[in-house]
């Protein structure tokens, strides 16, 4: 099964209508969050992937609210999950989304607690993919002035749950990055886009997971 992961496109047209290109390579489309930006957007950035006839595995970002997600993808081929997951092909996804720990952006930004993030993650099962607007802490999460920024339940859940594949965004100075936490690989997806094989457990094009 390959996957185009993606991330943080923030209301950019040109890096939606890029990966809608690019969805003819792949099974799966994953989309780890902030698609609009503070709270305004989301519909509109993503309406590209109507009509893209491929599962598109979306978890908000702390830039619009579950919510709001669903409202803006109402297709039949979009799953939208917020402590929840899906069966695709056999393989599952679990999802959560969301700013975790709580950001300093204020009243706009969609936020949880490590709490309630720890709460909402705790039926993700054995070895699914892992879809998280916020990275684990440690991993992927290093921002312009050299802090770890990501969040401690979702690295729990990681280490408890081994996924085949974790993908987050959220943290920008790390997008595009990949590395291994204990044996699982964790994608900062980014907005470029990730083409990502199951199957080898490994990115297309020559790059690296360290």
């Amino acid at each position: 099964m390959k996957l185009l992961l993606f991330s943080d496109v923030h209301c950019s047209q040109p890096a939606v209508e890029r990966l809608v290109e690019r969805a003819a390579e792949v099974d799966v489309l994953v989309g780890a969050g902030d698609f609009g930006t503070m709270r305004r957007g989301t519909a509109e950035t993503l309406l590209p992937f109507r009509d893209v006839k491929k599962p598109l595995v979306l978890v908000c970002g702390n830039g619009e609210s579950d919510e709001e997600l669903r409202e803006a993808v109402p297709w039949d081929h979009a799953h939208v999950l917020h402590g929840s997951g899906v069966e695709i092909q056999g393989q599952a996804f679990f999802g959560l989304g969301g700013g975790i720990p709580v950001t300093p952006f204020g009243s706009w930004s969609f936020d949880l607690d490590e709490v309630q993030a720890a709460e909402a993650l705790a039926e993700c099962p054995q070895n699914a993919v892992l879809v998280v607007h916020s990275p684990p802490f440690g991993t992927v999460d290093i921002s312009s002035q050299g802090r770890h920024l990501g969040s401690q339940s979702i690295r729990e859940t990681v280490l408890r749950c081994q996924p085949v594949l974790t993908v987050c965004g959220h943290i920008h100075d790390s997008a595009g990055r990949c590395e291994k936490l204990a044996q699982s690989p964790v994608v900062n997806a980014g907005p470029q886009g990730i083409i990502w094989d199951l199957d080898t457990s490994g990115p297309m094009g020559g790059a690296t997971c360290s």
